[in-house]
């Protein structure tokens, strides 16, 4: 029950948070660095588009991480209790 509440506790808030969760936008993201490139705004001084497209990565990169400790987090505690209670 409480895992539940969990998983829905995150799917609310990535709904609720849609800067962090706006993966759809990154079949796009070779045309607006490429866009970007002539102007030099990318990397060089207003860097917006470029901290975009790295929270975009970030969030694409955490999400199958979390998604894969909470489907195990029983066998990953249990690892660790049994890992740190062996002699040897």
């Amino acid at each position: 029950m409480r895992s539940n509440l969990l998983l829905a506790f995150v799917l609310v808030l990535a709904v609720l948070l849609p800067e962090f969760a706006s993966a759809q936008g990154c079949a796009m993201c070779k045309a607006v660095v490429q866009n970007g490139e002539g102007s030099g705004n990318v990397f060089g001084g207003e860097q917006a588009i470029g901290k975009g497209l790295n929270m975009g990565i970030l969030y694409l990169m955490a999400v199958p991480y979390v998604l894969l400790f909470l489907l195990f987090r029983k066998r990953i505690v249990g690892f660790f209790k049994e890992f740190a209670g062996a002699q040897g």
